[in-house]
């Protein structure tokens, strides 16, 4: 029996996804995948940004389906089905969230980065600093 409540979805939703450490997700990237960070502008003005680059991208977890599936008339031109997207919150939640939601849809390859843009930090991988 699962877990009621948000952190039963949160334990339903890890379950079916990949999940990866933030230096896993920095090798990806040499590899193809898209480290695609939800967190609002006002998170990313205060803690910092991934840096710039074919290997990262901004997308508004509001929006983030309609971007990444390359049916919706919304998409981005990286969209695909087999596109490798890591998804990156603050802190590892909403990005496991939003990784099931976009394998729901038909991107089978998405995964999170386990710890977030905290984790990102303390690994001491590159960042834009606000």
């Amino acid at each position: 029996m699962s877990t009621p409540g948000i952190e039963g979805r949160l334990e339903a939703a890890r379950a079916q996804i990949d999940r990866v450490t933030p230096e896993e997700a920095w090798r990806e990237v040499e590899d193809g995948a898209v480290v695609v960070d939800i967190r609002p502008v006002s998170q990313r003005e205060t803690t910092g940004e991934l840096p710039e680059g074919p290997g990262s991208v901004v997308i508004d977890r509001n929006v983030l389906e309609w971007r990444l599936d390359p049916t919706s008339g919304a998409s981005l031109p990286i969209a695909s089905t087999d596109l490798r997207v890591l998804v990156l919150c603050q802190q590892g939640y909403a990005s496991s969230l939003a990784a099931q939601t976009l394998r729901e849809v038909g991107i089978h390859r998405a995964a999170d980065v386990v710890g977030g843009f905290d984790a990102w930090l303390e690994a001491g991988l590159p960042v834009r600093r606000p």
